[in-house]
């Protein structure tokens, strides 16, 4: 038995911990998704890869037993509208991490137009501005069901709930009114300015 002050891990960290090119993707993954640390990335990934060992588990097993797993597995991923219902298990198999932080708290708070960015909207949640089917969530990593999507809202008791607050007020783009320039004289051609000379000699000659 562990110590219980101690809280088992949940995900397993990358094999090898320098690697340029899935840094750079982790790095554009925390950007597009709001997400604080990387870690948020390997617990999505963990589970996918719990997901997807099954899987392959089922697939090399075919009796009564397996099926009624394979049921179960793929009515867990559409109740969370990572598959469809006519989906099997290569369709598990095809999952991707993006899949699985699509459907996280954050991510459909910003999607539904309740917060103006993905960093706001796991502020929302955090300060409890958030409920899900009338219960307040402050974890951005809540994975929402298919059922409970439409039922996203803000809590009756935060300021957000009111249409006039101003982080909701869309700030519309200031359109400059341009003025106008004034025609700038064009410089007058040598010849012209020559016959403006000659008609003042004439006129002198005349007086």
């Amino acid at each position: 038995m562990g110590d219980p002050k101690k809280a088992t891990k949940k995900y397993q960290t990358p094999p090898h911990p320098w690697q340029k090119e899935r840094i750079e993707a982790e790095k554009e993954l925390c950007k597009i998704y709001g997400l604080k640390r990387k870690n948020e990335i390997w617990k999505a990934v963990s589970e996918l890869n719990r997901y997807k060992a099954q899987a392959k588990r089922l697939v090399a097993i075919r009796n009564e037993q397996s099926m009624k797993e394979q049921e179960q597995l793929i009515k867990r991923l559409v109740k969370c509208n990572l598959l469809r219902g006519d989906a099997t298990l290569d369709d598990v198999l095809g999952l991707d991490v993006k899949d699985f932080l699509e459907r996280r708290l954050q991510t459909l708070v910003y999607k539904k137009g309740l917060s103006r960015s993905v960093d706001q909207a796991r502020q929302m949640i955090v300060h409890g501005h958030i409920m899900v089917d009338g219960q307040k969530v402050t974890t951005p990593a809540f994975v929402v069901t298919i059922q409970d999507e439409n039922k996203i809202s803000f809590n009756p008791k935060s300021g957000f709930n009111s249409e006039e607050h101003p982080e909701r007020i869309i700030k519309k783009p200031e359109v400059k009114t341009q003025t106008k320039i004034e025609k700038k004289e064009k410089p007058k051609k040598a010849e012209e300015i020559k016959e403006i000379e000659d008609g003042e000699e004439s006129g002198k000659g005349t007086e």
